[in-house]
């Protein structure tokens, strides 16, 4: 089945949407809005009918200063509304997780993709292994410590030069475990570990990471940063979003991970016409 998804997702050539869907009952943005399996998956059709191209299932929050849950209470809120989408669409399926028992549980349901915010630091060999057994893609971001500390941790000489060193250990690490160059994707992690200033740094030098000729993923989606220079609360940074996926698009990203998707696909279509030319994001 991975394989399926995986050769429909080579095929299309553009900019891909990758739709976030919490389960948190704490999220930054929604606010626990979905923790309901039903309104989970209503929001999956949502998502899908206005041009989702994969879904990203989160059940642990990973906002700054949030605490761990186990294992067992992270696949208790994913594996009900897992389930009910596999049965119900046919559309690639990441879980955003750092748990390899918990990566192993869904991919073992039908899950696709391990979107790793910790990019194998905080994970480690043992996700890694889960990733290898079942061929399945992996995103790896980068972070600094985890959510309690992620933010002490945001202090660097030149960000993008060190971003790249970080995410080049992250690649060398996934491909020392075995898993094929050709299934990962790598995720410079605005917000994450890094201040407004370093994420404009991060934005403005895109073009550096695509060195690794790996597809570059992207979640700019209602992030702090926008609020700081917008002055907008969480829920109204939708056009601040389109303005840096616009600039993403332009800068060479292959995947956009966003909450409104089809506001998103507008801000994509067009950039993607001036610019004139399409670029494939794969795993």
């Amino acid at each position: 089945m991975i394989w399926k998804i995986r050769d429909r997702i080579l095929s299309i050539n553009r900019t891909l949407i990758m739709g976030i869907l919490n389960l948190t009952p704490d999220s930054f943005s929604e606010g626990g809005a979905y923790r309901e399996p039903q309104k989970a998956v209503e929001r999956a059709a949502q998502l899908i009918e206005e041009g989702a191209d994969i879904l990203d299932l989160g059940a642990e929050s990973s906002r700054p200063g949030a605490e761990e849950i186990s294992a067992e209470e992270e696949l208790a809120r994913l594996l009900p509304v897992l389930k009910e989408i596999l049965r119900r669409f046919n559309i690639p399926i990441s879980i955003d997780t750092t748990k390899a028992p918990v990566a192993a549980s869904c991919l073992l349901e039908g899950a696709h993709i391990i979107n790793d915010v910790s990019g194998l630091r905080q994970s480690g060999p043992a996700l890694a292994e889960t990733v290898h057994q079942f061929k399945a893609g992996l995103i790896l971001m980068h972070r600094r410590g985890n959510a309690r500390t992620m933010m002490e941790l945001a202090q660097y000489e030149d960000v993008s030069a060190e971003v790249f060193a970080e995410l080049k250990e992250s690649l060398e690490r996934a491909l020392a475990q075995g898993i094929s160059r050709d299934h990962i994707v790598l995720d410079p992690g605005l917000g994450f570990s890094k201040t407004t200033q370093h994420n404009l740094q991060i934005l403005r030098e895109l073009e550096r990471f695509l060195v690794f000729k790996r597809p570059i993923l992207m979640g700019p989606s209602r992030k702090r940063f926008l609020g700081d220079i917008t002055g907008r609360p969480v829920q109204d940074r939708e056009f601040a979003t389109a303005a840096c996926a616009t600039a993403a698009v332009f800068k060479g990203v292959s995947i956009l991970r966003v909450h409104e998707v089809g506001a998103m696909r507008d801000a994509i279509q067009v950039a993607e016409a001036l610019r004139g030319e399409n670029y494939v994001g794969t795993f």
